[in-house]
């Protein structure tokens, strides 16, 4: 899939782990919007990103890896028909589309799989341009934690869940 901006989404392997690692890394060492250790190691980081139920993607404009994510089932059973996703992108990325397909892909992606609604668990709130971009995508704040994200320079900081019906879906 590739988006108005020229981003295209393809499926992660292997051979995208070193770009994938150089995206994850700086996110998670800043602990400022995953609730992952800030020193996790890159196999387990990879591990984690890669792991059932969630199948990972990547973003690419001219060939060089500028964003990831990676989209699986919610919750099991009950929950298993609502999709999750998680999304991050390289600092070059900025601007020029890429967390906007990868977003759309997530969304048609998991519409495909049989998924019928997505829903970010655990967006955090001063993560003002994810907020921003996932309510221009159409997705909805449904709800607030208050104070459940530590925040390393702002402290206790809300973290909101975010929902989406998804359309086209196949019945």
């Amino acid at each position: 899939m590739t988006a108005a901006g020229g981003a295209h989404v393809r499926p992660a392997g292997p051979e995208d782990h070193e770009a994938i690692w150089t995206i994850l890394r700086p996110v998670y060492r800043a602990g400022e919007t995953y609730c992952m250790p800030r020193d996790i190691e890159r196999d387990e980081a990879l591990a984690d990103w890669f792991a059932p139920p969630f199948t990972a993607f990547v973003a690419e404009i001219d060939g060089r890896v500028l964003g990831t994510s990676h989209v699986g089932a919610n919750r099991q059973g009950g929950g298993s028909h609502v999709a999750n996703a998680s999304f991050a992108t390289h600092p070059d990325a900025r601007g020029r589309g890429v967390a906007r397909a990868l977003a759309e892909h997530a969304k048609s992606w998991a519409a495909v799989q049989g998924f019928r609604a997505m829903q970010f668990n655990f967006v955090v709130s001063t993560n003002t341009d994810a907020v921003h971009l996932w309510q221009k995508v159409g997705f909805s704040i449904v709800g607030r934690l208050p104070g459940a994200f530590l925040h390393p320079r702002h402290g206790p900081v809300d973290a909101l869940v975010m929902f989406q019906t998804l359309e086209g879906r196949p019945e």
